[in-house]
């Protein structure tokens, strides 16, 4: 990602998933250091920063449903994590995100990305597998892998069967295509997702 060890302002801010006011402002407060180029220009180092920004007590609990007409799925989510992680003793914090298992560019994966990635993340804790990701979630289990963070899954068992599961695949797929053909709110694209939910309901 970086040439060197040594970046600047912009990069830092970047790595830490903050502003280039708040990294002058913690460099003010003696919380970071720096030092100066010939040229007069910061320069951070990398390990440095890293080291001094990484809560090593920190546990992220990640909810996440795919539409709107599941929110109550995301409370009950996020009230499972909840008592999961405050009855192990965990300082933690809890990221919900509303969107498909398939996308990728979600606010609330892209900052628990981030936070892993800085070494933020001791543990980050999961109500099943597949609210991280429908697919691709093992990309992000090698990255806690690489930065240290523990995966924990609280309900690891499935009682769902393998043609269950496959028709869950296929509704997301064809949901998430049939939204970029004929719009999310089209009344073609309703219909469509209506009639395989109606079909998948068959099959469970």
């Amino acid at each position: 990602m970086f040439m060197s060890n040594l970046i600047g302002v912009k990069e830092a801010a970047e790595l830490l998933g903050v502003s280039t006011k708040t990294i002058r402002r913690w460099e003010a407060d003696g919380k970071i250091c720096s030092i100066r180029t010939e040229g007069g220009h910061r320069r951070f180092n990398v390990s440095e920063l890293l080291g001094n920004n990484r809560d090593a007590s920190l546990t992220v609990a990640y909810a996440r449903v795919s539409s709107n007409d599941q929110k109550k799925d995301l409370e009950r989510q996020a009230m499972v994590l909840e008592a999961y992680c405050s009855k192990q003793g965990w300082s933690f914090e809890l990221i919900k995100d509303l969107g498909s298992g398939m996308n990728y560019k979600k606010k609330g994966l892209i900052r628990l990305i981030k936070m892993i990635c800085t070494y933020q993340v001791e543990r980050l804790v999961l109500s099943h597998k597949d609210r991280l990701l429908r697919f691709g979630s093992e990309l992000i289990f090698m990255l806690c892998e690489i930065y240290g963070t523990e995966v924990v899954i609280i309900n690891r068992s499935s009682d769902s069967t393998f043609e269950e599961d496959l028709a869950q695949d296929v509704l997301e797929i064809i949901t998430v295509f049939s939204a970029r053909l004929y719009g999310s709110r089209s009344h073609k694209n309703k219909e469509l997702v209506k009639e395989l939910r109606e079909v998948a309901d068959k099959i469970k």
